[in-house]
C-alpha cells in the first residue's frame, strides 16, 4: 500500500484524513511539525508528501525547499487562501501539484492518484527505451537522465515533460498539450505552471541549453542526436 505523509499542524485533520486514505488503499501519516515530517522521512520510504503552507518552525515553503535537498518524492501543497502566488512560489520550489483550503477529501486523494500514477507511468515511446542526444542522455526504464554523464535529479513532473519532449524532438509543444498530457484532467491547471516547471528543468540542465521557446507557440527540445 502506498505510504503517504501529511505535515500539517492541525491536529484535527490527520485522523480523519488517514481513515479516508484507507478507503483508497493509501496509509496516510502525520506530523504536526516540520522537524518531525522531515524525521519521518529521513527514517523510511514515503511515496508521497502533503504540505501545508502554514507551519510552525518553518513555512511550507521553506520545508518543500528543504525536502528537495534530499529527495524528488512528490509533493502536494495545501494553501489555504488559493493564492495564485502561492502556487506559483511552491511550484518554482519543486512541487508537484497544489490544492487550496478548504478541500474535499476525495479531491485530495485524486490529486495523489495522479501524480504517483504519473511518476510511475513509463512514457508511451518507440521500443527504445533511451534517448541519446548530445551531452544529454534519458532512461525512459529508470527514470534516469544524465548530463554530461552526470546524473541529474529531476521531480516527477520534470522528468515527464523531458521525456514528451525528447519523444519527437523538434516539435512544438503548446502549453495547453503539456498540460493535457502531464496533468490530465483531475487537477486544476493554469498556464503558468508549465514555465515553471520549464525554468526549474532548463536550470538543471544547465549548460545544456537544449530547450527552446517558440514565443506565443511553446516548447521544443532541440538537441542534435548522438552519433555515439
Amino acid at each position: 500500500m502506498p505510504r503517504i505523509l501529511l505535515i500539517d499542524d492541525d491536529e484535527h485533520l490527520g485522523a480523519p484524513l488517514a481513515s479516508y486514505f484507507a478507503r483508497f488503499d493509501f496509509v496516510l501519516d502525520s506530523a504536526s511539525r516540520p522537524s518531525e515530517g522531515l524525521a519521518r522521512l529521513r527514517a523510511q520510504p514515503y511515496d508521497a508528501a502533503i504540505l501545508d503552507v502554514m507551519l510552525p518552525e518553518m513555512d511550507g515553503f521553506a520545508l518543500c525547499r528543504e525536502i528537495r535537498k534530499e529527495s524528488d518524492i512528490p509533493i502536494v501543497m495545501l494553501t489555504a487562501r488559493g493564492d495564485v502566488m502561492d502556487r506559483v512560489v511552491g511550484l518554482e520550489l519543486g512541487a508537484d501539484d497544489y490544492l487550496p483550503k478548504p478541500f474535499e477529501p476525495r479531491e485530495l486523494v485524486a490529486r495523489v492518484q495522479t501524480i504517483l500514477r504519473r511518476q510511475r507511468a513509463v512514457p508511451a515511446a518507440p521500443p527504445a527505451q533511451r534517448r541519446e542526444f548530445e551531452g544529454l542522455s534519458i532512461d525512459l526504464d529508470r527514470r534516469e537522465v544524465l548530463r554530461h554523464g552526470e546524473r541529474v535529479d529531476l521531480t516527477g513532473t520534470e522528468f515527464e515533460l523531458l521525456a514528451l519532449l525528447a519523444d519527437q524532438p523538434g516539435k512544438v509543444w503548446s502549453r495547453d498539450d503539456i498540460l493535457n498530457r502531464l496533468r490530465g484532467h483531475e487537477a486544476e491547471l493554469y498556464t503558468r505552471a508549465v514555465d515553471i516547471v520549464v525554468s526549474r528543468l532548463r536550470k538543471k540542465l544547465e549548460p545544456l541549453d537544449c530547450i527552446k521557446t517558440l514565443r506565443n507557440a511553446g516548447y521544443a527540445l532541440a538537441v542534435g542526436k548522438s552519433t555515439t
